[in-house]
């Protein structure tokens, strides 16, 4: 059967999602606690990979088994062999015909910034941060320029391995609650560093440093080194991908209420 997992999870202390020879990453820990739950080999794949310092709030896996246990199972099973900072929230029993990559409909991120002329202290790792007052407005118009399908070749880093560089970015939204900023994008699928990219650019603009009209500009040169420099991991939440109702995915966890 294929068995479908969320996951949470703090990013601060991992090399990112994919596996690698260190052990250190999100991949790694959960195939090593469904492992010994299961008592076998436990491969999973995800809807969209995470790098260093980022944090997952439904990261969704599958995996397939042959081993015939509740989907509640799954969970209390595999927590109890998680570090503390990652935790399976829900999991069910889909068809084959599911795949939580090539399924997904869109994917969600939010990105929450700190405001303040002092660095974060008590949310370090978990917010980024800029000591200059942004505008709000300014902010506003230059995301409504990426909305649509575009080429976002400036926003992508050199080492992304997407076939093509088009996406179709359907949502920004800008909130502010007292010091914080969240901002959310919504699109088909993203590039390696493309939220980073777009927060560099996004930042200096509410900084006043360039004009809203500089990110079309940026959009139109499909030049990275034409846009502002990757913004920080901290403060960068996967929150999920959607997927048509019939699969019957939840499309948010506790976790989103904890975010500014």
């Amino acid at each position: 059967m294929r068995v479908v997992l969320g996951v949470s999870y703090n990013g601060q202390g991992y090399q990112g999602w994919q596996s690698q020879a260190s052990g250190l990453t999100i991949q790694d820990q959960l195939e090593r606690a469904l492992g010994r739950f299961a008592n076998q080999r436990v491969s999973t794949l995800c809807a969209g990979r995470t790098d260093a310092g980022v944090h997952g709030l439904m990261q969704v896996v599958h995996f397939d088994t042959e081993l015939d246990r509740d989907t509640y199972s799954w969970v209390r099973g595999t927590n109890a062999n998680l570090p503390k900072d990652i935790a399976v929230q829900w999991a069910l029993k889909t068809t084959p015909d599911f795949h939580c990559r090539a399924s997904a409909l869109s994917r969600r991120y939010a990105y929450v910034l700190l405001e303040s002329p002092i660095r974060p202290s008590v949310e370090i790792g978990r917010v980024g941060w800029t000591f200059n007052r942004l505008d709000h407005d300014a902010m506003r118009a230059a995301a409504d320029l990426l909305l649509g399908e575009h080429d976002f070749s400036s926003f992508r880093a050199a080492q992304c391995q997407a076939l093509s560089p088009v996406k179709n970015l359907f949502r920004i939204e800008l909130h502010q609650r007292g010091a914080y900023w969240r901002m959310e994008f919504e699109a088909n699928a993203f590039l390696h560093h493309m939220i980073r990219n777009i927060m560099g650019c996004l930042v200096q603009i509410g900084q006043g440093k360039k004009p809203p009209e500089w990110m079309a500009e940026v959009l139109a040169a499909r030049n990275r080194k034409i846009a502002a420099p990757t913004f920080s991991p901290d403060g960068l939440y996967f929150l999920g991908p959607r997927y048509d109702t019939k699969w019957g995915i939840p499309e948010r966890t506790p976790a989103y209420d904890g975010l500014p």
